[in-house]
């Protein structure tokens, strides 16, 4: 590792001033953070260079530059088109800006050089022993996102449990995965692979413990988790995994033929034909050419509604992405590392909204359907496997309903019924708990009881972080077993608590469900 090369310097410029730190890519210099004074935060560190020119739609490069770099702003978003989901009957006032937020929205600025991270380390972090890691990787189905989001602004949980955390960017929609023909495929998850190692290579000098990284996500984001485990059973850097609402077997694929006939399209559209080598002539069009043909290609159906697969997407390619993980599950083809995942009990309450906007009316059924066979069955299959494989796995049930997130009440009619629960647990509710900012996000402030679960949730995923094999288990939550009260269920009725049943309360259909 590159981290063995770093100069004693490097420490004592964080044990002096905690501000400057000496690392590959030369002298960073970050800032108290904004709300947090005693949280150091650097924003928009390059670790790639800008996959520009030969390196669009291509692996990413090292960073070669020298420094120093003052991290004082968030970097570029990189090109997608944002989830625009609004309208939904019986919205609260505060739903448009928190789906804004988690959807990539806000109108942050786009641009192809967009590979950097964020670190967030308290600000004696250099001081003492070397601290956890979290490392996280955002969601939006591979097709939007980004890091520049109250949602996950990580100065909140690096202060409260005296964590470093880290977020980074990564390509998505063409850009990440472009599906090319003779090309590189999957290089948005090359560069999470590439933010991993730089960070693995520097964290010391920020006063982190390169042995302690966590690496987690949510939703996309949570795949990605997961598909690291089996892409780098021999090296996975990081010592612990957390999934949260998605792992490899929540979403399907596209076929080759699907992802080839959606790049030629976008090829054909942009004037560079629509067959042969069109990679050259892809890489000389301006990008928001590029964005705005692909943001027209349709997702491909997979029988439910709430489960349609954007055009581009991970590609099996053997390597990273695999199209047999059900069986390589079985066979214990992953990284024997400690993993938490888990699901929210109300995942369908943010997907339908996006199919509300194309008129599309998904049934009760439906997105119980979409529950189970995306999230519930997926997240037990894989706990069980890794418990088949003696690997220390837990399994959460998030249910908070908090009213400053709320996004639509239990009396909003949709497709002439009633929606039993509201927004509920929607996809992505326990973010605000884990990063600790549900009141940034809504600018409504929090309740007490929302605090005290945001504490229980931040005080679980730092027990992890420092001991991924038992932190959780010495933290009170059982590990996964199905044949005993394991299941973790999280603010059951807003209640700020931690409550274990079986898990068979909740995944006895999967008998019935085949996982692909």
């Amino acid at each position: 590792m590159l981290l063995s090369l770093l100069p004693v310097a490097a420490l004592i410029l964080g044990t002096v001033a905690d501000l400057t730190v000496n690392t590959t890519n030369g002298l960073i210099t970050g800032h108290p953070a904004s709300n947090i004074s005693t949280v150091n935060e650097f924003l928009g560190i390059p670790f790639a260079q800008p996959p520009i020119g030969a390196l669009r739609f291509a692996a990413p490069a090292p960073y070669n530059g020298s420094g120093p770099f003052v991290a004082s702003d968030w970097g570029y978003d990189c090109p997608d088109t944002p989830n625009a989901a609004s309208g939904y009957p019986g919205f609260t006032s505060q739903a448009q800006r928190v789906i804004n937020y988690f959807s990539a929205n806000s109108g942050t600025t786009q641009s192809e050089d967009c590979l950097s991270l964020n670190i967030w380390t308290p600000s004696n972090a250099t001081q003492g022993r070397r601290l956890p890691v979290l490392i996280f990787l955002y969601g939006g189905r591979f097709t939007y996102g980004h890091t520049n989001t109250p949602f996950f602004d990580g100065q909140f949980l690096a202060n409260a449990e005296h964590v470093i955390v880290v977020s980074a960017n990564y390509r998505d929609n063409i850009f990440g995965f472009p599906g090319a023909p003779n090309n590189t495929q999957n290089v948005g998850m090359r560069d999470q692979r590439l933010a991993v190692e730089w960070i693995s290579d520097n964290i010391a000098g920020f006063g982190g413990n390169a042995s302690l990284l966590t690496l987690f996500g949510q939703s996309a984001g949570a795949v990605s988790i997961d598909y690291w485990s089996y892409a780098y059973v021999d090296d996975p850097i990081v010592s612990g995994l957390i999934s949260e609402s998605g792992n490899a077997l929540s979403f399907p694929v596209n076929t080759d033929a699907v992802t080839l006939s959606d790049w030629y399209n976008v090829s054909a559209t942009v004037g560079c034909g629509a067959s042969g080598d069109t990679l050259p002539c892809m890489r000389e069009v301006n990008w928001t050419s590029i964005k705005a043909a692909a943001a027209k290609a349709p997702s491909a159906s997979s029988g439910n509604p709430l489960r349609s697969i954007p055009a581009f997407y991970p590609t099996p390619d053997g390597v990273l992405v695999f199209s047999n993980y059900s069986a390589l599950s079985d066979e214990g083809a992953f990284a024997k590392i400690p993993y938490l995942l888990g699901n929210n009990n109300y995942e369908q309450g943010y997907y339908v909204l996006p199919d509300y906007l194309k008129g599309i009316n998904v049934t009760t059924a439906q997105g119980d359907d979409f529950l189970l066979s995306s999230f519930t069955c997926p997240n037990a299959f894989e706990a069980g496997n890794r418990l088949a494989y003696s690997v220390p796995v837990w399994l959460y049930r998030y249910f908070g309903n908090w009213a400053n997130i709320e996004l639509y009440p239990a009396t909003s009619a949709y497709a002439g019924q009633v929606i039993g629960e509201g927004s509920g647990a929607y996809h992505g509710a326990e973010l605000e708990m884990v990063f600790g900012n549900p009141s940034g996000v809504s600018g409504i402030p929090n309740s007490a009881a929302e605090n005290e679960m945001i504490s229980l949730m931040q005080g679980a995923w730092a027990a992890f972080a420092r001991d991924p094999v038992s932190g959780l288990t010495v933290y009170g939550w059982p590990k996964y077993d199905p044949s005993a009260e394991t299941l973790i269920l999280l603010a059951l009725n807003n209640s700020p608590t931690a409550e274990f049943v079986s898990p068979s309360l909740y995944n006895a259909a999967c008998v019935n469900e085949t996982l692909g």
